[in-house]
């Protein structure tokens, strides 16, 4: 194993002991020894060149391997330890990625090297989310001072809530997402408390986490000390799975087709079309709590483009949240090309499980669209469907 013998796992993990703090801290707070971003936090606003052009999230970069070791070699490595003889679960390995999740770790999927930004509830809401555009991140825990815990998550979500909830025209400023703290944001939406998970739970549990709490990130929290390591998504838990795919038994159900497995939405897909403003498509989002909108060209029907949670954060890039009266085609327009041949990432039902899941790894996507052989939109195959289909359900939990 790729684990060094020493006595803090942080020291394991070839990271700092602390995350990367944007934001006011006590003297006793655990993150007063952070590192601190200076542009993120002075009191003029986030210079443009420290906004670059917004393309995929960096949690996609891997650094778990060693250079000096192969895949194929770790892998050798991990299936020393895993039993495989199908005693408990039948001859077919119906359960297999479910009981490699079972034997590894949360820690085991942080990389050697990673950072992880941490922002104090006391910092403006809009400084939260230029952060995180700055850092290529999705989402960051959220530490309050006060009450010297870990409180929740400020998230993509979050930014489209505000939008939604406060934006009524081109010509009225946002005073509340220009002037609100993260603390007063969260008071008026009466928060829940943060689902976390410790390093030492095994990814098997921590994909039941994520399901079971219908979330995209879920922070891995050292035990003694209480500060977060890492933050556990599906995307990195697949990714991980997929590097020993080759080397474990291949279950049947991998050969069935997309129709067969019956894997994904395929009623109330929400869709847009190019022509559709942007803040009905924050409503969309908001109202079904989906995370991507197919969009479709508004004569033929078919699918052109998606419109994801993620794509909203360049409004933060572009400073063009004050006008979300533009169209999603607009909207678009500033974002990088998604595949090579700038088309809509798909599947068809007559393919199988397998191609499915190397294509949604390849592409480093968080769903593909069902389409016909016309290119009209079917339904929607995202990461949680796949995970919760390949390791859950052979446990009757998927």
């Amino acid at each position: 194993m790729l684990k060094k013998q020493t006595s803090d796992k942080s020291d394991q993990l070839g990271m700092p002991s602390n995350p990367v703090s944007i934001g006011k801290t006590s003297d006793s707070s655990p993150l007063r020894h952070c590192e601190s971003l200076p542009s993120c936090t002075s009191g003029r606003d986030t210079p443009d060149s420290f906004l670059p052009p917004l393309g995929r999230s960096e949690e996609m970069i891997d650094l778990t391997l060693d250079e000096e070791m192969s895949a194929n070699d770790f892998a050798g490595d991990l299936m020393d330890r895993l039993s495989l003889d199908g005693s408990d679960h039948g001859d077919d390995n119906e359960c297999v990625y479910g009981l490699f999740m079972k034997e590894h770790h949360c820690y085991d999927l942080i990389p050697t090297s990673s950072k992880l930004v941490v922002f104090d509830t006391k910092l403006p809401v809009k400084k939260a989310f230029y952060a995180l555009v700055a850092n290529g991140l999705r989402a960051a825990p959220l530490w309050d001072s006060d009450r010297q815990e870990f409180v929740g998550m400020l998230t993509i979500t979050d930014f489209i809530v505000i939008l939604h909830t406060y934006y009524t025209s081109p010509l009225v400023k946002m005073h509340e997402l220009e002037e609100h703290l993260i603390a007063t944001w969260r008071h008026s939406l009466n928060t829940t408390k943060l689902v976390s998970i410790e390093p030492d739970a095994s990814l098997y549990e921590g994909l039941k986490h994520l399901i079971k709490n219908k979330i995209h990130r879920l922070p891995v929290m050292e035990a003694t000390v209480g500060n977060p390591l890492y933050i556990l998504t599906h995307k990195r838990i697949l990714k991980f799975l997929y590097l020993f795919v080759q080397d474990l038994p291949k279950p049947e159900f991998m050969k069935k087709t997309l129709a067969e497995a019956k894997v994904g939405t395929y009623t109330s897909i929400c869709t847009v079309t190019e022509d559709t403003p942007i803040i009905e498509a924050l409503r969309l989002f908001v109202q079904n709590r989906v995370s991507a909108l197919p969009v479709l060209d508004a004569q033929t029907g078919k699918v052109v483009d998606i419109y994801a949670k993620f794509d909203v954060i360049n409004l933060a890039v572009q400073r063009s949240y004050n006008n979300l009266d533009v169209s999603v085609k607009q909207a678009l327009s500033h974002r990088p090309l998604r595949s090579h041949d700038g088309g809509v990432l798909r599947c068809y039902l007559q393919e199988t499980i397998s191609a499915i899941l190397q294509r949604v790894v390849q592409a480093e996507v968080h769903r593909l669209v069902v389409v016909d052989k016309e290119d009209k939109v079917i339904g929607i195959v995202s990461l949680s469907d796949l995970l919760s289909f390949i390791v859950l359900r052979p446990y009757r939990e998927g």
